[in-house]
């Protein structure tokens, strides 16, 4: 009969490190779960920026063209546009400051 119970405290034993093993593998699945999510967001802010990228720089040739052809209006407007975000720039500048 004492031999049927010592038989039985070292399966709870085990069972409790058992558990305590599931318990960790469990932990570190999930932090493999988030991990994988934030480099996807960052993989998805990588697309974004490159993307804008690639359309500032088809505004600015187009900007380009716009100032070569001798147009002076558009000349006039390129120069109001950019003063504009620089005075717009320097007005948050002040805010934040």
């Amino acid at each position: 009969m004492s031999d049927a119970y010592e038989r039985e405290r070292q399966n709870n034993s085990r069972l409790s490190e058992l558990s305590a093993k599931v318990s960790a593998l469990r932990g570190v699945t999930v932090d493999i779960y988030d991990n994988a999510r934030q480099q996807d967001v960052i993989d998805d802010t990588s697309n974004t920026f490159s993307s804008m990228s690639t359309s500032l720089k088809g505004s600015a040739g187009r900007l380009g063209r716009m100032a070569a052809s001798g147009n002076k209006v558009a000349i006039f407007k390129l120069s109001g546009i950019i003063i504009g975000i620089v005075l717009a720039l320097w007005f948050l500048w002040g805010l934040f400051v």
